[in-house]
């Protein structure tokens, strides 16, 4: 509780900064990342090239499929984390003579591992 003599806004930063570091200390912490579910929508023909293409970005293929009232045309679903989803459309894009499309939705929180978790760690200004 608060108190106007004996309490200060300093007191309670230093609580809380103390509070976090044993606490840190204390669990097992772990980086997550986003990962979302993206479905392309691609020309039958460059199929092959975009499935080739999502594990390079740390994908996963759920599937693909014709699609149905597009004739020529699949859908390939993934999931890819939302980090390398940034320029997915260029790369898509040059695969498929600029008329691949995607789109990306939310799916699920995953642990960032290894040299990824180690860069983001330094790239915050803390030892990993």
């Amino acid at each position: 509780s608060y108190h106007a003599v004996d309490s200060s806004d300093m007191a309670f930063q230093m609580a809380a900064k103390l509070a976090m570091k044993e606490g840190m200390a204390a669990c097992s912490p772990v980086l997550l990342e986003p990962v979302m579910k993206v479905e392309i929508v691609t020309p039958s023909d460059a199929t092959s090239k975009i499935i080739a293409l999502i594990p390079q970005r740390r994908g996963q293929i759920l599937g693909y499929d014709a699609r149905p009232d597009w004739p020529g045309w699949d859908v390939v679903e993934a999931t890819m984390p939302q980090a390398e989803i940034g320029d997915l459309i260029i790369e898509l894009r040059s695969a498929t003579a600029g008329v691949a499309s995607y789109k990306a939705t939310f799916d699920h929180m995953a642990e960032l591992t290894g040299r990824l978790a180690d860069e983001a760690m330094n790239a915050n200004g803390k030892a990993a």
